[in-house]
């Protein structure tokens, strides 16, 4: 957990530089209420204390990277409300009833930013937020997320560049692709995570692109498969959610199977969906998949003979 956040801490960090100061409102907020809400369920419920583990922290963390950079001025309750209620959902439904750590189904921060897709689809998956300098907030009315572009008016108007460095619309931990790559690197070489699942899901998500582009399917038309890798959330998804040990298989090839599904779901999403992003939801259905999936990948045991059916003699 501690490795986690601090190969997040790049994102975080590149995110308050350009969303500015409703950003780092936002992730304190998201880290001190999971804290909060962890510590009293446990006190009601008499558990063992277990914040120190930090896990509280991570997906606290990994909700406000979920969340866009709210304009203060003209949301000044959602800043605040937003983060709260999805911490809420995030770690009494989707974990602590389940069991705590390790018993969850699902990732308790994408469960989070589900439920707040839900309770303010226009905050959560409007095009008003963008990047600013540090002390001024976001303009609310100027930027749309690349996605969102090639959705919208069939074209993206984000350089190459400005995907890399993050200087474009989005939530507050998805714009800054290179900060992300390289807090996966550093993850993959702690060996916290494995490499299958996110590079399998990279690789899925830009083989299909170029399949579906080169169909001639009209939806995919203005799709710029390498540029639709750092566009979104899908290296956030893929290195730092798509990798949750309870949530997803724990065999190798169960761990392929996940980046796979992962990749086709976003893909198609993207492509076909009315919602311009797929990697939250792609996630959490490969989560509901993960048992079974580990069903069917684990590798026999040592000396394992199958047993031989005996007919019964009357």
């Amino acid at each position: 957990m501690r490795d986690v956040v601090i190969a997040l801490c790049p994102a975080a960090i590149m995110g308050i530089i350009f969303f500015g100061i409703s950003a780092a409102i936002e992730i304190a907020m998201c880290i001190a209420s999971c804290i909060v809400f962890e510590y009293l369920y446990n006190k009601i419920a008499k558990k063992p204390n277990t914040i120190h583990d930090l896990s509280a922290v991570v997906t606290g963390l990994l909700l406000a990277m979920n969340l866009p950079a709210l304009n203060m001025s003209a949301h000044p309750i959602a800043v605040f409300a937003m983060p709260i209620i999805g911490s809420l959902f995030s770690i009494v439904i989707a974990k602590m009833l389940f069991g705590g750590l390790g018993q969850n189904f699902i990732n308790p921060a994408l469960a989070g930013r589900a439920f707040l897709v839900a309770s303010y689809p226009t905050l959560m998956t409007g095009s008003a937020f963008g990047p600013t300098n540090f002390m001024k907030g976001v303009d609310a009315a100027t930027y749309a997320t690349p996605l969102a572009q090639i959705k919208e008016a069939g074209a993206l108007n984000t350089s190459f560049i400005d995907l890399l460095v993050g200087n474009c619309g989005g939530t507050i931990g998805e714009t800054c692709a290179i900060a992300l790559i390289l807090g996966g690197i550093y993850l993959i070489v702690k060996k916290v995570i494995s490499w299958r699942t996110p590079v399998v899901y990279i690789a899925t998500v830009l083989v299909l692109t170029y399949i579906f582009k080169l169909s001639g399917i009209e939806a995919a038309s203005a799709r710029q498969p390498i540029q639709e890798l750092f566009a979104g959330g899908l290296m956030l998804g893929a290195f730092f959610m798509a990798t949750d040990y309870a949530s997803t298989p724990v065999t190798p090839k169960g761990k392929i199977i996940m980046g796979l599904g992962c990749g086709i779901i976003t893909v198609l999403i993207r492509v076909f969906g009315g919602y311009p992003e797929g990697v939250s939801y792609s996630i959490l259905l490969m989560n509901l998949a993960a048992p079974l999936i580990d069903r069917y990948t684990a590798p026999k045991k040592f000396g394992y003979v199958k047993p031989v059916k005996v007919k019964e003699v009357k």
